[in-house]
């Protein structure tokens, strides 16, 4: 094991975060195994997102639906349900198709090899190589966003991202060892996460620090070099929150594939990630008394979107087709992605409170 690899798991046996997802180092010292559905499960959830936002999700997660079996035979709108809040919906797709396959056609086997998580829906080079890693002890090269910013530094990489990518994973091949590799890769995670930070890293406390180019040549918070940012584009549309004389909200189902997939939603005009939809309460996809309740902006990856928002009140529910009303307990449950959430919330503002019971 090369000096580097030793230095940092000596570092993480001590230092090491916790996780519901993780085996810490004792416990793989007392035999415990990492089991492969909860790290599959924990690093599609983690994609583009925050560690603190995933803990609640993966919780009720494991909770609900303990082996890759539970979750496939799960249905597909109790997945979205469950999924709704963490965004990026597609994985939560795949995720369902995946677990599918696993148990279905591989007797409930993960594979341990990247070429065969890699067949799998929803997995790409970085969580094969996590999966592998962390759950097989492969030597793969983990690169998320804090390892990058890792390697850049102790290497001083000086190509702007994402050209750098295969350079830095390259760097991070050579320093993996072949023993303790899911733990080399959690180290390098956590090394990120705690200590070699974007903005004041606390570089004396690190336990590669002799090894860190930058740390001697320059300074550290340069590091990565990152190409500059397009210009995010505006998109407009309208959302509809059509009421119900008892109070029950009525919703639909976005289409399978696209953004947002499979999720409820309000009716809302045509707007995509390329194009405008229409602004106007004369869009609406049904006669209503419509007014007007404000707009809502949402950022997605790629494009910022501003809805303006209509209510309509004592809406018949035989006025509205191909969907249905959710009645004020039930809305909170149902697949609303965060933006519908938003639409609905400036229409009715206590839509998603909670509501006290008196005794």
């Amino acid at each position: 094991m090369n000096r580097r690899a030793e230095q940092l798991l000596r570092w993480y046996d001590d230092h090491h975060r916790l996780f519901p997802w993780r085996v810490t180092p004792s416990e793989r010292a007392q035999g415990v195994l990492a089991d492969p559905y909860r790290v599959w499960l924990s690093e599609i959830m983690l994609q583009q997102t925050t560690v603190e936002a995933v803990k609640p999700f993966f919780q009720a997660f494991v909770t609900r639906w303990p082996t890759v079996g539970a979750l496939a035979g799960a249905t597909d709108d109790d997945v979205m349900r469950a999924w709704a809040g963490l965004g990026y919906y597609s994985r939560a797709r795949n995720l369902k198709k995946c677990a599918e396959i696993v148990a279905n056609e591989l007797n409930g086997v993960f594979p341990s090899t990247i070429a065969g998580l890699k067949a799998l829906p929803g997995i790409g080079d970085y969580t094969a190589a996590a999966i592998a890693a962390i759950a097989f002890d492969q030597p793969a090269a983990v690169v998320d966003g804090n390892i990058e910013r890792v390697i850049t530094r102790l290497f001083a990489i000086s190509t702007p991202l994402p050209a750098a990518k295969s350079e830095i994973r390259a760097k991070v091949q050579t320093i993996t060892p072949s023993d303790r590799s899911g733990d080399f890769a959690q180290a390098m995670m956590d090394l990120g996460a705690m200590i070699c930070t974007p903005r004041r890293p606390a570089c004396v406390l690190c336990p590669v620090n002799d090894d860190c180019r930058v740390l001697t040549e320059g300074d550290p918070e340069l590091f990565p070099v990152k190409a500059p940012k397009k210009d995010r584009p505006v998109r407009f549309g309208a959302a509809f929150i059509a009421i119900s004389r008892n109070g029950s909200v009525f919703l639909r189902k976005r289409p399978a594939s696209g953004l947002l997939g499979g999720m409820a939603e309000v009716p809302c005009t045509n707007w995509t990630a390329r194009i405008d939809g229409e602004t106007s309460a004369d869009a609406a996809p049904f006669p209503a008394r419509w007014r007007a309740c404000g707009s809502i902006v949402h950022v997605f990856t790629h494009f910022e979107l501003r809805l303006s928002v209509y209510r309509a009140d004592n809406v018949a529910e035989a006025a509205a087709a191909d969907g249905w009303w959710a009645s004020p307990g039930d809305l909170p449950g149902e697949a609303l992605p965060t933006v519908m959430k938003k639409a609905i919330a400036a229409a009715i503002p206590d839509a998603f409170t909670p509501k006290r019971h008196s005794a």
